[in-house]
């Protein structure tokens, strides 16, 4: 059976799912991620992030169909390897939902490493590390990161707690500051109703349509 990896074939695999969540024309969004995000600094300068994404009941049964290869009615992290790998590697697509600006500048990031995947309960948890292709000096400016989907089919929400994003290695001094969007449901700017499906369909990973639902963190040092 073939994975349906994370970004573009999230559309895909939450069709034939048929129903992530009920409600008129599964409306936007379709996967609920609780995030949690490290920023790791190296000598001084931003080196990259590390994410930790819980991913809704419905669709971690979904996404981890046949992989229990033991038969133990367990999912362990070794059955998990393969799938943590493809989904890592397909978030490319989508800029690994992931926005860096160091001093002012947003940063480019290299391939992810470290994927894994575990499961907690009935829910799927993807942690992997996004090193920035050279490390960044942030001085006396601040860092911001950004999470979202630009097309928000997956609805990104920061874990509750300062912990949500955290540092390490930071100089000392350096403090986190979070925001979180001030709302989560996709209306039309004149009616205040839904906006319909065939809006979002149209919507690819170059829209700025999800930014107001982004997750936001501002490290300031002094």
């Amino acid at each position: 059976m073939t994975r349906m990896p994370i970004a573009s074939s999230l559309r895909h695999a939450l069709a034939l799912l048929g129903v992530v969540a009920a409600g008129p024309a599964l409306a936007h969004p379709h996967v609920w991620v609780v995030a949690k995000a490290e920023i790791a600094y190296e000598s001084g300068k931003v080196a990259g992030v590390r994410h930790s994404w819980t991913f809704d009941a419905a669709y971690s049964a979904y996404v981890t169909q046949g992989l229990d290869t033991n038969k133990d009615g367990k999912l362990s992290s070794e059955e998990l390897q393969g799938l943590a790998t493809e989904n890592t590697t397909n978030l490319a697509e989508f800029g690994y939902f992931t926005k860096l600006k160091v001093a002012g500048k947003e940063q480019v990031f290299a391939d992810p490493r470290e994927p894994h995947m575990a499961m907690d309960g009935d829910k799927v948890t993807l942690s992997f590390l996004l090193p920035l292709k050279a490390p960044a000096a942030q001085g006396r400016g601040v860092a911001a990161i950004e999470v979202y989907d630009p097309t928000y089919f997956v609805s990104f929400g920061l874990a509750d707690g300062a912990d949500a994003v955290s540092l390490k290695g930071a100089p000392s001094g350096c403090a986190v500051t979070i925001n979180r969007p001030k709302t989560t449901e996709p209306q039309t700017a004149d009616a205040g109703k839904p906006m319909s499906e065939a809006f979002f369909e149209a919507l690819t990973a170059a829209a700025d349509y999800g930014v107001q639902f982004a997750n936001r963190a501002i490290v300031a040092c002094p």
